[in-house]
């Protein structure tokens, strides 16, 4: 399938992650997270509960079809059913993620969308990632902030944090990324066809865990790229995110 576009192949990773979860409720924030949740109830994970993010359950289409209430959300939030895709405006080797503002704390260069519901996503229930430009401006030694709770901070403080925390994967327009690793440091897990392995390290802050064999991402079925185009999304938004 030599006409895959980046874009699909990030739609591919981003399902992939919904892989195996049972019946959780799969909270996509953004495009292609939302198109990949979609992708991936369609084909191997049927069990998944949408949403849009925020409060509506909604159906293969995106058509709302009904209403979380706040404290139902927050039951399934603290016990560890449900599966978030978050963006990252910064994130470490750790899995420590920020969005809330660039700089020093007292005198921020930027402010940002704020913490916001990060560190309760990530010590309560699986957080992936998604970010759309691979940069060292994104990939960082140390985040400006800490928002999301990465490996080591959840094992610093203690049991607590630890019993649902996981950050199963990051997915960007370069590769698809994990931490299993021994130190839970942040690995390359496959790289996207075309892309190489110094590209992906000229992109990223900090020295990133490489087998010395990297995979490629998965190619899509048949089928999911028919999805893909005629279902889920035809009218190609997913490449004014990732163009070709």
């Amino acid at each position: 399938m030599t006409d895959v576009t980046r874009a699909e192949y990030c739609v591919i990773a981003c399902a992939e992650a919904w892989r195996d979860n049972g019946e959780v409720l799969a909270s996509p924030m953004g495009l292609i997270p939302g198109f990949g949740a979609r992708l991936a109830k369609r084909t191997f994970a049927p069990d998944l509960l949408l949403t849009d993010g925020e409060a509506m359950l909604v159906d293969l289409d995106g058509t709302v079809e009904g209403w979380l209430p706040y404290r139902q959300h927050l039951a399934m939030v603290t016990g560890g059913k449900r599966h978030v895709m978050m963006g990252a405006s910064q994130i470490d080797r750790y899995g420590n993620q920020n969005i809330s503002c660039i700089g020093d704390w007292e005198r921020p260069k930027r402010q940002l969308l704020g913490v916001r519901g990060a560190p309760v996503n990530t010590l309560n229930n699986p957080t992936s990632y998604w970010i759309p430009k691979h940069s060292k401006r994104v990939f960082v030694e140390h985040v400006d902030m800490v928002s999301g709770v990465g490996y080591r901070r959840a094992a610093e403080a203690g049991p607590s944090a630890t019993r649902y925390h996981r950050l199963p994967r990051v997915v960007t327009n370069l590769g698809v990324f994990d931490f299993e690793t021994p130190d839970h440091a942040m690995r390359l897990a496959s790289l996207h066809p075309g892309v190489t392995v110094d590209e992906v390290a000229e992109a990223t802050g900090f020295a990133l865990v490489v087998p010395e064999d990297v995979p490629r991402t998965r190619e899509p079925s048949a089928h999911e790229l028919e999805l893909i185009r005629e279902v889920i999304d035809p009218r190609a938004l997913r490449d004014r995110e990732v163009p070709a």
